[in-house]
């Protein structure tokens, strides 16, 4: 059975890529096949997994908008198992294109439903907005990963993407889960970051990942050279952290079904 997660935030800077290109890869080492979907126009999910931007193959963009199959935009990556539809600046223009489009909510998801049961988990790179990019992308998605940097503002913008999550569920019929809250670059010598972490797991209790995501110079450079930290540092405090991320997103998996089997 295919899972599809979206990583979304509409704060920039909390982590969504770095989650989303290292959690693929540390769910595609545990010999599942996972598909990346790059969603951000920025296209660092791309650039991150060391594909480059040909002009001259079907992108997001495409897909989305029904030029292209999703399984014509397909490309693998270097690490093994994990593929990737990726992203460009045209990606921008999709945000206008889709708005006379009659069902432009359904869109990804109608495009990826072909492609589905090929992967066992396919995960969303959102860009950092509300925008029509992101709704496609919860619509497409059974649950959304919420990466959250321990800082000041760490709470405020977090209460509109969980109130955007709740109006999917009543206006589209679709009930989104959340997956969890993934703290991100996260550095316990600082009382600022202890704080922090406390009020998230009051708020949102057991929804907070008990695997956190330190701050790391080289989960940082790892992107630049196009590779997931698995490839790039594997043995780094980085690398651990999305293995140890992978493994607990299998045991809820595996804790859901035990719990639909015993219904």
């Amino acid at each position: 059975m295919s899972r599809v997660l979206a990583i979304a935030n509409q704060k920039g800077g909390v982590g969504k890529t770095t989650t989303a290109i290292n959690l693929a890869a540390a769910l595609a080492a545990n010999d599942l096949r996972v598909l990346v979907i790059d969603s951000d126009p920025q296209g660092n999910a791309t650039t991150g997994l060391g594909v480059g931007k040909d002009p001259d193959r079907p992108s997001l963009y495409h897909v989305i908008l029904g030029d292209s199959a999703a399984k014509d935009a397909i490309v693998a990556t270097e690490f093994e198992g994990l593929y990737l539809i990726s992203a460009d600046k045209n990606l921008v223009g999709a945000n206008l294109e889709l708005v006379d489009i009659r069902d432009r909510e359904y869109r990804l998801r109608e495009r990826i439903a072909e492609i589905r049961d090929e992967y066992r988990y396919i995960i969303i790179d959102c860009p950092p907005a509300l925008d029509l990019l992101t709704l496609n992308a919860l619509i497409a998605a059974d649950a959304v990963l919420v990466p959250i940097q321990c800082e000041f503002f760490a709470l405020e913008g977090i209460s509109e993407l969980m109130d955007t999550i709740d109006r999917i569920g009543e206006s589209f019929h679709h009930p989104l889960l959340v997956e969890g809250i993934l703290l991100t670059m996260f550095d316990d010598r600082t009382n600022l970051t202890r704080q922090v972490a406390a009020d998230l797991k009051e708020f949102f209790q057991d929804k907070v990942f008990r695997t956190v995501i330190p701050r790391s110079i080289r989960l940082a450079e790892a992107p630049s050279f196009g590779k997931p930290i698995l490839s790039y540092d594997p043995r780094s405090k980085g690398a651990e952290s999305y293995i140890q991320l992978a493994k607990e997103i299998l045991d809820h998996e595996q804790a859901r079904q035990s719990a639909q089997g015993a219904r």
